[in-house]
């Protein structure tokens, strides 16, 4: 038998949702400072596998990862960042984690990268369904 209650959230599931937060900012905010600080290579690597206006779409990387994880950062617009987040790296684990298509040597590293970003971008949902926590500007806004 199942419950259609829906709990309330205690100080410990805040706390935990804020750590959560914080591990996923760890994520995506370096990765996006280091595009930065390589764009160069960024844009090489972008181009490496075909992707059209590959400097177009490091300028979009950049944006999604440092802007997306300040926002996750102070918890502001969650929801809708979570799921920019979700869909890009779903879309980044499809365009640059192919493990099907490369070299065997190359299969189980491609293959963790993928399944670790698909993982990723699972918890992502998960936070865009029930939203920032207590330890938020979200909860600030009433949102």
């Amino acid at each position: 038998m199942t419950s259609n209650t829906v709990s309330v959230a205690t100080p410990s599931a805040n706390f935990l949702n804020l750590l959560g937060r914080l591990d996923i900012v760890l994520l995506f905010l370096p990765a996006g400072l280091s595009k930065i600080t390589g764009f160069a290579g960024t844009v090489g690597y972008i181009g490496s596998v075909g992707l059209p206006a590959p400097t177009l779409a490091a300028i979009v990387a950049i944006i999604v990862e440092v802007g997306g994880g300040l926002t996750l950062l102070v918890g502001y617009r969650t929801r809708i960042v979570a799921l920019v987040l979700a869909a890009f790296t779903a879309v980044a684990s499809f365009t640059f984690h192919t493990y099907w298509s490369v070299p065997a040597e190359q299969v189980m590293m491609q293959q963790l990268l993928f399944y670790k970003n698909i993982a990723i971008a699972g918890g992502l949902l998960i936070l865009a369904a029930h939203g920032a926590g207590a330890f938020s500007l979200d909860a600030r806004r009433g949102r």
